[in-house]
C-alpha cells in the first residue's frame, strides 16, 4: 500500500464530514445509500462521479468538526484510496488512520479534477505528472503504514495480539 495511484476528486476547504457523510443529517438511512450522496451538497453529482481507487484532493480543514467514524466508513464505501489535503480536522484524521484511509497533509493547488494522481506513502511524494508537479511531504511513520496495511487499528491488533509500541517504532 506504499504507492497509491488514482484520479483527483477536487473537494474544498472546510468540508465537514459530519455533514456530508454521516446518518446524522438523513436518519434513517445506512452507510451504503450516504455513499450515493456524499458531498452533493458542496459538489453536486461528486458520488456519482467517482469511481473505486479516485483520490479526494481537498481544500483547507477537510474533516472538520467530524468525531464520527461514519465518515470514513461512507468513503471506504465510495471507493476512496486516499485523500489528500493542505490541513485535515484533527479527529478526522485519527479516524482515518484508525480505519485504514490513507490521509496525506501538503500543498493541493494546481491539481485539477481528473489528474492522475501518484502517492508515495513510505519515500513522501506526491506527483502529478501531467501537471509536471512533484510534491515532498514528510513520509508516513512506520506505524502508521502498519495501521494503514492491515486496514486499520482493529485489523492490525487482531493480526498482532501481542503488540508492542516498541516494536512498531523500531
Amino acid at each position: 500500500m506504499n504507492i497509491i495511484r488514482g484520479s483527483s476528486r477536487i473537494l474544498g476547504d472546510e468540508v465537514s464530514t459530519d455533514i456530508h457523510c454521516s446518518s446524522k443529517y438523513l436518519p434513517g438511512k445506512d452507510t451504503a445509500y450516504i455513499a450515493t450522496v456524499a458531498f452533493e451538497q458542496v459538489a453536486p453529482g461528486f458520488a456519482r462521479a467517482f469511481a473505486k481507487g479516485d483520490i479526494i484532493v481537498a481544500g483547507r480543514n477537510f474533516g472538520i468538526n467530524s468525531s464520527r467514524e461514519q465518515a470514513v466508513h461512507v468513503m471506504h464505501r465510495l471507493g476512496v484510496a486516499a485523500i489528500i489535503a493542505p490541513s485535515f480536522g484533527r479527529q478526522f484524521y485519527r479516524n482515518a488512520i484508525n480505519n485504514g484511509m490513507p490521509v496525506v497533509e501538503c500543498d493541493t493547488a494546481g491539481i485539477a479534477a481528473g489528474d492522475a494522481v501518484e502517492l508515495d506513502l513510505a519515500g513522501g511524494r506526491i506527483s502529478v505528472p501531467a501537471r509536471n508537479i512533484a510534491r515532498t511531504v514528510p513520509p508516513l511513520p512506520a506505524a502508521v503504514q502498519a495501521l494503514l496495511s492491515a486496514g486499520g487499528l482493529i485489523p492490525f491488533l487482531q493480526k498482532h495480539p501481542d503488540w508492542n509500541l516498541g516494536e512498531l517504532a523500531a
